[in-house]
């Protein structure tokens, strides 16, 4: 009797959480230009047109951070260039959650076990959330 395929595609698979990324992001840099450029029709082009551009993302960066092991104070990177990479990197990761194939911050530790599970062996997995990171509750 042939064995049958997952329900769902495996938390390891790439091009699932490639598709997922990339529809994060698209989904961030779109509404942020359409901001930006309702701003600029409305009250022309200057810093707050320019502002108004990385709004969005610098709020979803600060609010997708502790899915990620990213801190929220890392979204004023958006500020000074690197911001779009950072965001790359925690929707990156957050297209795999609650699984994490990256080695948790030492004061997330505590709330974690590795994943014993032989279909997602490698990764972390969140036992129980704590502080500003309820969003990643098992449940």
């Amino acid at each position: 009797m042939p064995a049958e395929a997952p329900a769902t595609p495996t938390p390891r698979d790439r091009r699932w959480r490639t598709i997922r990324t990339v529809a994060m992001t698209l989904g961030l840099v779109v509404p942020s230009f359409i901001l930006r450029d309702l701003i600029e029709s409305r009250f022309g082009s200057g810093p707050m047109a320019d502002l108004s551009a990385i709004a969005l993302p610098m709020a979803a960066t600060a609010w997708l951070a502790p899915y990620a092991s990213y801190r929220r104070r890392d979204a004023l990177l958006w500020l000074v260039g690197p911001g779009f990479y950072v965001f790359m990197v925690i929707a990156w990761r957050v297209a795999l959650a609650p699984y994490r194939d990256w080695r948790p911050r030492p004061e997330e530790l505590p709330r974690m076990r590795w994943s014993r599970d032989p279909e997602h062996a490698g990764t972390w997995y969140l036992a129980e959330p704590a502080g500003d990171a309820r969003h990643t509750a098992v449940g």
